[in-house]
């Protein structure tokens, strides 16, 4: 998913959507080095997720060991 930046209110980025309507995105999500106009990538990195979920999945079994 692609974002644009609108403009910068307070503690939200003003985000111009894919269908065109905005939403607000917390500046600490934002790269401090974005400004109006950028685009942004959402995505969903797989592996990473995959990665957290082996992890958690050993520290559950982990703790539930007798």
């Amino acid at each position: 998913m692609r974002v644009i930046i609108d403009r910068f209110e307070g503690d939200y980025a003003v985000v111009e959507l894919e269908d065109r309507s905005t939403a607000n995105l917390p500046r600490s999500l934002v790269p401090s080095s974005a400004r109006e106009g950028d685009v942004l990538v959402i995505e969903i990195d797989r592996n990473m997720t995959e990665e957290r979920r082996k992890r958690i999945q050993k520290l559950m079994e982990e703790l539930w060991e007798e």
